[in-house]
């Protein structure tokens, strides 16, 4: 599993309680983590809309050319050219929460939850979270528009992750 955390723009948290969370349609109020594998994809304001995506073993040679340059090892992070100064700016915090009373999330890659409230065992300052992206190796790529990417990247056979896409920027017409 590794360390599990919670990303927040929020300093200074002594204790995660459990809270519903539309998103993923949860009945009951957890506590949300993710694991150090995913973590990268929370390396931006919680508003930013952002689509994740990777090779697995069912991709297709094809979508790793088109979509990975041919690198099937490569992880991209996509972002709209309008938020750039917002990551840029971005102060972050990291919560590696204990792990004893998380379960996965078996809906949503990468999650956790819990059903008890949680104290955090360590706080780490994300700062340069362009530089956290180049130091990690993942490719942060700066698109006008998110949407067209994200429609080609849904329909391939890439492994992706879409967070916050509500607050995609509209169409241009």
């Amino acid at each position: 599993m590794g360390d599990l955390w919670h990303v927040s723009e929020e300093s200074g948290i002594s204790r995660f309680s459990p809270r519903a969370n539309d998103a993923h349609d949860s009945p009951e109020p957890l506590v949300w983590a993710i694991d150090d594998d995913h973590v990268p994809a929370y390396w931006f304001p919680r508003e930013c809309p952002r689509g994740t995506f990777w090779a697995v073993a069912t991709t297709s040679d094809e979508d790793v050319d088109r979509f990975l340059c041919g690198d099937r090892a490569r992880r991209v992070h996509a972002i709209e050219g309008s938020w750039l100064a917002h990551v840029r700016a971005a102060q972050l915090f990291a919560y590696r929460l204990p792990a004893a009373s998380f379960t996965r999330y078996e809906r949503a890659a990468g999650y956790w939850v819990s059903s008890a409230a949680v104290e955090p065992l360590e706080v780490v300052e994300l700062v340069d979270l362009l530089g956290m992206h180049a130091d990690a190796g993942i490719e942060l790529r700066i698109v006008p528009s998110l949407q067209p990417l994200w429609s080609r990247v849904a329909a391939s056979t890439l492994e992706f992750s879409g967070i916050r896409l509500r607050n995609l920027a509209p169409p241009r017409s």
